[in-house]
């Protein structure tokens, strides 16, 4: 049985990551502002939660599924880097912190890119707002240097699972006949599949050596059209209206979203995991969706 924290567990990768581990026999402690998990405002709980434990898992932050207003945008921002601040102050107090400590990022921190992958080696990184947040967030979780616990970033990309997130909208838009490529449809989609995120969790367990900022996406990203094609034959969808960038932007101000959400090109390839031997249970769409349409 291992000790795991989950900071920020409420959303769908928390709630799934905490679903999988309890039934496994672990023991998971969340750490949110829900009445029944410890709060952030604790903090000698948190270290004391902290003690002892062989995983710690922070997936805190403010959804970016929203307008990038000026309250929007600070939110995003603090929600990010105090919370992991303050969970490097309080393993910094630990006498026996966690093994090892991985710290969502995103893999929106590479530039839009059409023409190569972007790996962890040789990836770009790009410019804006969701940029820079990525790179303070790293910045700050970096910036603690914790002899006794592993660091690991895990820039992740678009995960797709039934219970939350991008997946559940994007078939929704199938459903409703408008399942066609948005914008020009050539700009990179770069996912994973929610169970491979969890098999991706436990090869970095498993393997000490890695550290660092790891990509966490499938080795095979596609073209938003390819997403919006496999997506209608998978559902059997006869058709899909496309939607262009001017109806986008109309659509993302009535839905309070923004458009760069769909539109930026997101080519992440995930080198690193692969020089290191880990196998993707899921890595071509039509594998992945076989799985979670049924």
């Amino acid at each position: 049985m291992k000790k795991i924290i989950i900071a920020g567990g409420t959303g769908f990768i928390g709630q799934y990551l905490q679903d999988k581990y309890t039934q496994e026999g672990h023991k998971v402690i969340i750490i949110s502002r829900q009445k029944n998990h410890l709060n952030w405002t604790d903090s000698r709980g948190i270290q004391l939660a902290l003690e002892n434990s062989d995983l710690l898992i922070n997936l805190a932050g403010k959804s970016v599924d929203c307008r990038y207003t000026a309250k929007n945008k600070a939110e995003i921002f603090k929600s990010r880097i105090s919370t992991t601040q303050l969970l490097g102050e309080a393993i910094g107090h630990c006498f026996n912190p966690p093994k090892l400590w991985i710290n969502s990022s995103t893999a929106t921190i590479y530039r839009h890119e059409e023409e190569r992958a972007n790996t962890e080696s040789q990836g770009i990184i790009g410019h804006g707002f969701s940029v820079d947040v990525a790179k303070q967030w790293e910045s700050t979780f970096f910036k603690f240097e914790l002899p006794q616990t592993r660091q690991v970033a895990l820039r992740i990309a678009i995960v797709l699972g039934n219970q939350g997130g991008a997946f559940i909208p994007i078939k929704n838009l199938v459903r409703f006949g408008l399942g066609g490529s948005q914008g020009n449809g050539r700009q990179m989609f770069s996912w994973l599949h929610i169970k491979d995120l969890k098999n991706t969790i436990e090869f970095i367990m498993q393997h000490e050596e890695l550290k660092g900022a790891i990509n966490c996406v499938s080795p095979n990203a596609i073209q938003n059209k390819t997403l919006m094609r496999t997506l209608r034959k998978a559902m059997h969808s006869p058709f899909g209206l496309p939607m262009p960038k001017w109806l986008l932007q109309m659509g993302a101000r009535f839905i309070n979203t923004e458009t760069e959400l769909v539109l930026k090109s997101r080519w992440v390839y995930p080198e690193t995991l692969l020089n290191n031997g880990f196998q993707f249970e899921y890595s071509t769409l039509e594998k992945a969706l076989e799985d979670l349409i049924k």
